[in-house]
């Protein structure tokens, strides 16, 4: 799966990697649930340097669509309510 992570780039991340990544998404919601900006903060870190690490980097010449969009580690809580809003389609960031 191609994820974008706003103002930085796109990774291809495999298959393998979706545990992690929905074990930090469910920390996410938690941290929203308790409106706890330090929690959020952690765990959308958490979940961005598993894309890094995991994920290969997509060249920057090549043209192909994100098939998830991912926020920056710096969002705040009202954002991320907003971003969560906005995709409705998951329960949370990542699709499980």
């Amino acid at each position: 799966m191609i994820i974008r992570i706003m103002g930085e780039g796109q990774y291809t991340v495999p298959e393998e990697s979706f545990p992690a990544l929905n074990e930090q998404d469910d920390l996410i919601e938690q941290a929203m649930a308790a409106s706890d900006q330090e929690a959020l903060t952690s765990a959308v870190e958490r979940l961005l340097t598993i894309v890094r690490e995991q994920g290969v980097e997509v060249p920057d010449d090549v043209l192909a669509d994100s098939e998830l969009i991912l926020p920056e580690a710096s969002v705040r809580l009202e954002e991320m309510r907003a971003w969560l809003d906005d995709s409705p389609e998951y329960d949370g960031l990542i699709p499980s």
